[in-house]
């Protein structure tokens, strides 16, 4: 049975379609193609050996069982499959911007932004697209197609709302992914990342697959200084009453306390190097994401990096 669609579920994913496309089309399309170009060739079939093959494709046991020499045959491999990984735990909620002010996004809608640039740039590639949405569990799994209107569909998922009092689980996400995605894909891991300890996850993972960790954070929650580009200070604001959306725990913060602040501070920038170094010793990329301005912009820096990574091995 089909579900009802939300109308401003339906109004959000189509604001998200047109901004996304017109990024894809102006500014992102020959990034995505130039950084990702196919898993390189992928096998085909064992044939008999023929004058002029090369002894280094020999199948040698499939040679000692036949008792004549065997060789592996392979196709070249174009075709790419893309695969997100969407956390729609609670914290994805958070926004600190008062609704309706420009400029400035939930993590939630940027992060469905996000999935509909890259999934339009990989439409324009002709690569195949796919999305899985979890939380402490998989919550739905959209398998990898190709198309546009597969594309339409990815962002309409991605945009429904982050279930409430849901915690993050990282792990139960990429070792699902690991099982379903038999084949090489770019695996997009799109988080907060609030809380998460998912290492031996994602260096299993990235064995098989491209994985990229995206952390979509509000500067905020963050305490990001963007014009400093460091971890910024609490602002003095006073008392706060604080809740912990996916566990309903609640706390009173004194911001006036400069001591209070310098512990926030220094809490904000152990969890940020404690992630940093998570991905670095599971072998994948780190993507930040800010909640404003344009999502195109660090997926841009994102790819003349690993442009650049490239032409120097």
């Amino acid at each position: 049975m089909a579900r009802a669609l939300d109308p401003e579920l339906l109004a959000e994913a189509r604001r998200i379609q047109v901004r996304a496309d017109r990024m894809v089309t102006d500014v992102m399309a020959g990034g995505y193609s130039s950084v990702f170009r196919g898993s390189g060739i992928e096998f085909e079939e064992v044939r008999e050996f023929a004058e002029g093959d090369d002894l280094r494709s020999v199948d040698w046991n499939v040679t000692a069982r036949q008792g004549r020499p065997f060789v592996k045959k392979f196709v070249e491999e174009r075709e790419l499959s893309v695969l997100f990984l969407l956390d729609v735990s609670s914290s994805m909620g958070f926004g600190s911007a008062p609704p309706g002010r420009a400029g400035r996004r939930t993590a939630a809608t940027t992060a469905a932004l996000f999935v509909g640039c890259v999934a339009f740039a990989a439409a324009r590639n002709n690569d195949k697209a796919g999305l899985v949405l979890f939380t402490d569990k998989v919550e739905r799994y959209v398998p990898c197609k190709k198309g546009r209107n597969h594309v339409l569909r990815l962002i309409r998922e991605a945009c429904e709302p982050p279930r409430q009092r849901a915690r993050t689980g990282l792990p139960v996400a990429l070792d699902f992914a690991g099982r379903v995605q038999r084949k090489r894909a770019i695996v997009f891991v799109v988080s907060d990342f609030l809380g998460a300890d998912a290492v031996e996850a994602m260096r299993r993972l990235a064995l098989r697959h491209d994985v990229i960790a995206v952390r979509v954070r509000d500067p905020f929650a963050a305490g990001l200084d963007r014009a400093a580009g460091d971890v910024a200070a609490l602002p003095a604001a006073g008392l706060l009453h604080l809740v912990d959306p996916e566990t309903g725990a609640t706390a009173h913060v004194d911001t006036a306390s400069a001591r209070v602040r310098a512990a926030v501070q220094a809490n904000w920038r152990a969890e940020r190097q404690r992630l940093h170094e998570a991905c670095r010793r599971a072998g994948v990329d780190l993507l930040d994401v800010p909640t404003e301005g344009s999502v195109a912009d660090p997926l841009l820096r994102f790819f003349h990096m690993r442009e650049r990574r490239g032409a120097r091995r």
